[in-house]
């Protein structure tokens, strides 16, 4: 059976939809015949992005916030019909040395990156359940699996995805109601601005992480990793000993990536827009 006789009709939300992966998202799975919304806190980028996409429904939606959270699905759910999956994908990534982080910065990445994923997850599941189907899809990051310096709060955040949403599939299992990650690797995106990823390994592109949503809207499973091969890599460090697997992420360049080797012109505007601080 085709992707797109699955996934036709379906009516999905995306969190964090206006730009870069959740963008992508958007534009395959309405390709695939999906009745696709997206939400965004840029209320204006996610106008632009809605009209470009030829959306029924998009605006702002802060994640982090359950009044404007309930209120962009009640609307999503007049307009388009029940609920079949959310994505959710909004998240942040301010890099730099954990000591250094302001605590507003801290607080910024678990409330989106965290709470947004657990609210989201919920609220889905509240509409979901009494139908008996229903898909959620949190973007977590191998980053949950792989330290990485500069990025401790970010990792953190991402482990927590990763726990929650297992925990979910497991507790809801014989519901109707999936609950499945997508971990990619460094991602062609702003949250890589100025930073030159893994030595030896390609990035991913948004387009990718947009093939497995897709896929997972096909046939739910529990995580996918992208790409397979930095899936792969991390997985192999489970059964190394300790100092094997720090020297391999160091033999990638992880220790300096997000600390010394930022280019901090190129990334300022990720930056100031990510801690909340645009110009």
């Amino acid at each position: 059976m085709s992707l797109a006789t699955v996934i036709s009709g379906k009516v999905v939300v995306i969190t964090g939809g206006a730009r870069g992966i959740g963008f992508a998202t958007a534009r395959r799975l309405r390709e695939l015949g999906a009745r696709v919304a997206i939400g965004d806190v840029d209320e204006a980028k996610v106008k632009e992005a809605g009209t470009e996409l030829g959306l029924e429904v998009y605006g702002k939606l802060d994640v982090t916030d359950p009044s404007s959270f309930t209120a962009f699905l009640d609307e999503v759910e007049r307009r388009l019909g029940p609920l079949d999956v959310l994505v959710n994908n909004a998240g942040i990534m301010p890099a730099g040395a954990f000591t250094e982080e302001p605590e507003q910065v801290t607080r910024r990445i678990l409330d989106i990156n965290v709470y947004g994923v657990a609210l989201g997850s919920k609220l889905a599941a509240r509409r979901m359940l009494p139908r008996g189907r229903g898909i959620v899809i949190n973007i977590a990051s191998l980053a949950g699996e792989a330290t990485t310096p500069g990025l401790a709060t970010y990792c953190a955040s991402k482990a927590a995805v990763l726990a929650l949403t297992d925990t979910l599939r497991l507790e809801y299992h014989k519901t109707g109601v999936h609950f499945c990650s997508v971990l990619p690797t460094f991602t062609n995106t702003e949250l890589i601005a100025g930073t030159q990823g893994a030595k030896g390994l390609e990035n991913a592109e948004p387009q990718d992480i947009a093939a497995a949503v897709a896929g997972l809207i096909a046939q739910p499973k529990r995580r996918v990793a992208v790409t397979r091969i930095a899936g792969l890599l991390v997985a192999s460090q489970r059964y190394m000993p300790r100092r094997a697997s720090e020297a391999l992420g160091r033999a990638f360049g992880l220790e300096h990536v997000f600390l010394d080797e930022v280019d901090q012109d190129a990334r300022r505007a990720y930056e100031l827009r990510a801690r909340g601080l645009e110009e």
